[in-house]
């Protein structure tokens, strides 16, 4: 008796259950909204989402909103985007806001931008409300050596048909730099850019910079414009204390040659004098030598003798008149 009486709740639960795991896996409430908005979709379609591992949600509910959009696309688009790891909901933002600004924007092309890593919804509103991105600091110097800084406001477009594969901002940036500087650097003054900035943006403009770029340079405008260094003064002053080291270090080098020089004329001047004293050395020896074999006699060396007193009394004499001379003075 207890058995039957426990078999109604039991199968209360058992049922209670089973359409609780019906409505987990089967999004009843979401087909059940789909219907409601229009949208035609069989609720096995669900069933095949949840088997691809598809969160039903991140489909229908874009589905939803295009349809209400009037934007034409499919349950296997959107669930195929999702599967290659796009954003469905961010792509269907795009379509409708595209539509709403008359431009043409395909699902296959939108869905390539988002799988590129690129924001397709801020593209399309890039395209209706353009961009300015703003420059730091660029500095030229002029032909007259005066450094010259200008900040610039470059005014954008996104171009649809060049997002994927086209580069950014960083290369528009330093394009744009480049123009600024290479500008600058071929105006004869720097008091010319200052009279007509104007002249920098024109150039730059001019050069098609937005080539092989997502975007399109719809204005370039000169915001700040400064003067920097004088560069040639400070080029010249560098070369002359340049070459003022260079005259410096020659002078130094003449210097210690002089000084090499003089030194090696002492070493010859003592060298010959050691050479005259080792000769006057040999003197008494090669008279000693004449007079025992016989070349010299005795009364030749004895006048050789008074020859040599006489020239040292005469160097004495003369050297005493000399120093009489000069007290007198």
């Amino acid at each position: 008796m207890e058995y039957e009486a426990l078999m109604p709740i039991v199968f209360i639960g058992i049922i209670i259950i089973a359409i609780a795991l019906l409505f987990t896996f089967i999004p009843v409430t979401l087909w059940i909204s789909a219907i409601a908005a229009g949208v035609r979709i069989n609720i096995f379609s669900l069933v095949g989402m949840r088997l691809r591992r598809v969160v039903p949600r991140m489909v229908i509910n874009p589905l939803i909103k295009a349809h209400k959009a009037g934007v034409d696309v499919h349950t296997n688009q959107l669930e195929g985007h999702y599967l290659a790891g796009g954003n469905v909901d961010r792509v269907v933002n795009a379509l409708i806001a595209a539509q709403r600004a008359n431009i043409e924007l395909s699902f296959e092309r939108a869905a390539a931008i988002d799988l590129a890593g690129r924001d397709v919804l801020e593209a399309v509103q890039m395209s209706v409300n353009p961009k300015v991105i703003e420059t730091p600091f660029i500095a030229g110097i002029a032909m007259d050596g005066i450094e010259v800084k200008a900040k610039a406001r470059i005014t954008v477009r996104a171009n649809i048909d060049r997002l994927v594969g086209g580069a950014g901002e960083e290369t528009i940036i330093a394009r744009v730099g480049e123009g600024i500087v290479s500008t600058i650097g071929s105006s004869d003054a720097h008091t010319k850019v200052l009279e007509n900035p104007d002249l920098i943006s024109q150039t730059v403009l001019s050069k098609g910079l937005d080539s092989g770029t997502a975007f399109e340079i719809l204005s370039i405008d000169i915001a700040d414009i400064d003067i920097g260094k004088n560069i040639g003064a400070t080029l010249q002053t560098d070369q002359a204390e340049a070459d003022k080291n260079i005259a410096q270090a020659k002078a130094e080098e003449r210097r210690a040659m002089a000084v090499a020089q003089e030194q090696e004329m002492v070493a010859r001047v003592q060298e010959m004098q050691a050479k005259v004293v080792e000769a006057e050395a040999e003197v008494p020896l090669a008279m000693a030598e004449a007079l025992r074999s016989g070349n010299i006699g005795v009364m030749d060396y004895q006048n050789l003798k008074n020859i040599m007193a006489d020239t040292d009394m005469r160097d004495m004499i003369s050297k005493l008149s000399k120093h009489e001379d000069e007290d007198h003075e």
